[in-house]
């Protein structure tokens, strides 16, 4: 039998998402827009048959720290994010409220 890979984050720029992958298959993906010097984290999520494992910590870890040593600003609309940043203070520096101007922002954007 053989032991599954650790999982690995990528950074996808041309889909606007973090994809988390297990043995090469896209088991979740944290969804992004950047609106200028901020990166606006709108959705995450982890195929079912996956979850329970702290694959959403482990790609939203990333995804936030790979955001901020990119000279962005992080902004959580997304659930998980915004719970994620409260309990981790190392991302306090670089962490935007959300504003009804940035809802409202993404609104249109995402249709």
């Amino acid at each position: 039998m053989t032991t599954p890979a650790a999982p690995v984050v990528e950074r996808a720029d041309e889909k606007n998402r973090y994809e988390i992958l297990v043995d090469g298959e896209r088991v979740g993906l944290a969804a992004y827009l950047d609106r200028g010097a901020q990166r606006v984290f709108y959705h995450t999520e982890i195929n079912d048959a996956f979850s329970g494992k702290g694959l959403a910590a482990r790609l939203v870890q990333h995804a936030l720290t790979d955001t901020r040593d990119n000279g962005k600003r992080i902004v959580p609309v997304c659930p998980y994010v915004a719970k994620f940043v409260k309990k981790h203070d190392e991302f306090d520096d670089a962490t935007d409220r959300v504003t009804p101007e940035i809802l409202n922002w993404l609104r249109e954007e995402l249709d």
